[in-house]
């Protein structure tokens, strides 16, 4: 509500309202207060968090132009985070619906920015998806599409070696092969197809359940205006390379696309070192299966901008389960290859000792696109299946998510989607019982939420969550989704808005070799840094090592603020959700 000067006790408020928005940033920056710094929708729950704030409960916010204070509130009774020493309370506006920009004033201090404002995550929403764009390899990033982050194309790839790891009858170690284009997998320069799968998965996954919101997103992309949905384009750009990572001989998909070791801090291309596919293995190969499947039922819809690639994916996908079903559990395991095989790969291993994951989502995808689920009967899918946070390495969700999408396609079959149904709600139910009440978040449901890649846990709960929501259509699993996007946005206990670009204190130095080696001060944006994680496996120096602070902005910090395909795709999911649901 609106409030007027009507005694000196308000009249001191604004005075002291002005003399807070005159702050400098460092001051802003110690006053912990932690909002999301991106944005709110007008009918949307809004929080922000008051760390360590002492007796003032008062809080007001100010409007930005024109200076007048529009709500006054008190904040909650203190909360001791679950996760650290913070004592928090809560700030509630959430009845401030009108569009505009304030700043929220306390004791303490003031806030960065809150914008409320009906499209709230759309530039975010592109600035995530076009974040893949700027990871893609053998072509030349033009200034009209990457603006400041141009540069030449890094790693042709169209003469790669096949690893003596690889090597078959028909093609030797040694064997020119060409597999150019993708996107670079993280914060490195190599391309992993088990990476690759979880993330393509995801994507595929938003264009299916929000077709109508990404045929009209825009993102300024060399493809952009060719009658294919630019998140399709992008997606496209990996599809094609993950297809040269499939052996014609055989159906078996080498496991990656890689140097010997990890390029230094340089763009991509200054060095020349071999590339190479290594050693095929059942993850890569079911992982591909899987997404091939899917990308034949997303591409049919456009056969005539793309004659044939539908019935080529699809054709992929089953010479992959062939050669799945005649080596089950051939594994990946770098350091035991190095022990037979030279040169040494010491480039990321993504090993995987479980497979039944894969195998349950490839046969889930399949079964969807070709109509037949006798790819259930093979006797290494599983199909009682426990919710849980997907991974890389524990994909099974992505097959539980399309089952339950198709469920008619299961009819009579093995598989009880009823019961997947029913296990979803109640997984769904404990995730929004559970959380950090100390910052009204679903994130930090356990210590164990923050890993590496911590960010990627509260998105991929979204994921989740939003998936609920779309089977149930009860709004309570949106609105919890939408609490782990103010985390990442900056209602967490470190204070960073985690995507670069975006918000007002966001990652700068993020572990990420063209944003350190391009000598331009901004880091390319888009990207979802990966979060607190108290492990610190970089033996960095971190200011906080608490659970939830364990934090470095930092390019020494690959453990806490490195990059990575698969910790943005399911950002791009849940931003494209909530983008989708606030359509008018």
């Amino acid at each position: 509500m609106q409030m007027t000067i009507k005694n000196s006790e308000m009249l001191m408020k604004l005075i002291q309202v002005l003399l807070f928005v005159a702050l400098s940033e460092s001051c802003i920056a110690q006053s912990g207060i932690h909002i999301n710094q991106v944005g709110y929708y007008p009918e949307a729950a809004k929080y922000a968090v008051v760390s360590n704030p002492g007796e003032d409960i008062d809080f007001s916010l100010v409007n930005t132009e024109t200076k007048q204070i529009v709500f006054s509130g008190k904040l909650s009774e203190p909360v001791l985070s679950k996760f650290s020493n913070t004592i928090t309370r809560i700030a509630d506006f959430s009845s401030l619906s009108k569009a505009g920009t304030y700043i929220l004033v306390n004791g303490r201090g003031q806030s960065y920015p809150v914008n409320i404002t009906p499209a709230a995550f759309s530039g975010l929403s592109k600035a995530a998806i076009k974040s893949y764009y700027y990871h893609r390899v053998s072509m030349p990033l033009k200034a009209p599409f990457a603006g400041l982050w141009s540069r030449p194309g890094g790693h042709p790839d169209d003469r790669v070696l096949i690893h003596p790891s690889a090597a078959s009858d028909k093609r030797p170690a040694g064997t020119v092969v060409s597999s150019p284009g993708g996107w670079y997998d993280a914060g490195d320069y190599n391309k992993y197809i088990v990476n690759s799968g979880i993330t393509m998965g995801t994507l595929l996954s938003a264009y299916e359940d929000f077709p109508a919101y990404y045929k009209k997103l825009h993102l300024n992309i060399p493809e952009s205006g060719n009658d294919i949905p630019d998140i399709l384009d992008e997606i496209l750009y990996n599809l094609r390379w993950m297809l040269t990572m499939q052996d014609p001989a055989d159906g078996g998909v080498y496991h990656k696309c890689t140097n010997a070791k990890f390029d230094g801090i340089v763009m991509p291309g200054v060095t020349k070192e071999p590339r190479y596919l290594v050693q095929k293995s059942t993850a890569a190969t079911l992982d591909f299966a899987a997404v091939m499947a899917q990308a034949s039922r997303v591409y049919a819809g456009f056969s005539k901008q793309l004659p044939g690639l539908a019935d080529s994916c699809l054709k992929a996908a089953r010479s992959a389960w062939g050669w799945a079903e005649n080596n089950p559990a051939v594994l990946y395991r770098q350091d035991e290859m190095n022990k037979t095989f030279s040169p040494a790969i010491t480039t990321g291993a993504y090993g995987d000792r479980e497979l039944s994951d894969e195998w349950f989502w490839a046969a889930v995808e399949l079964s969807v696109t070709t109509g037949n689920t006798r790819y259930l009967e093979n006797e290494n899918v599983k199909t009682e299946v426990t919710p849980n946070i997907p991974s890389w390495n524990k994909v099974d969700m992505m097959g539980y998510y399309t089952a339950l999408k198709h469920r008619s396609a299961f009819a009579g079959s093995r598989l009880n989607t009823g019961r997947l149904l029913d296990t979803l709600i109640t997984y769904s139910n404990r995730l929004l019982e559970g959380g950090n009440p100390a910052f009204r978040t679903v994130m930090g449901q356990s210590a164990r939420d923050f890993i590496w890649g911590s960010n990627s846990v509260a998105m991929n709960q979204s994921m989740l969550l939003i998936h609920t929501f779309l089977l149930t259509r009860e709004e309570k699993y949106l609105h919890a989704a939408a609490s782990n996007l103010d985390y990442v946005l900056g209602r967490n206990a470190t204070g960073y808005c985690f995507v670069t670009g975006s918000g007002t204190r966001s990652p700068m130095h993020i572990h990420h070799r063209p944003s350190a080696a391009d000598g331009i001060g901004l880091p390319v944006p888009g990207y979802l840094a990966g979060g607190p994680n108290p492990g610190r496996q970089d033996k960095c120096e971190y200011p906080h090592t608490e659970t939830e602070t364990s934090y470095v902005d930092s390019y020494c910090s690959y453990a806490s603020n490195e990059i990575a395909i698969n910790w943005n795709a399911p950002l791009v999911y849940a931003i494209g959700a909530l983008e989708d649901n606030h359509q008018p």
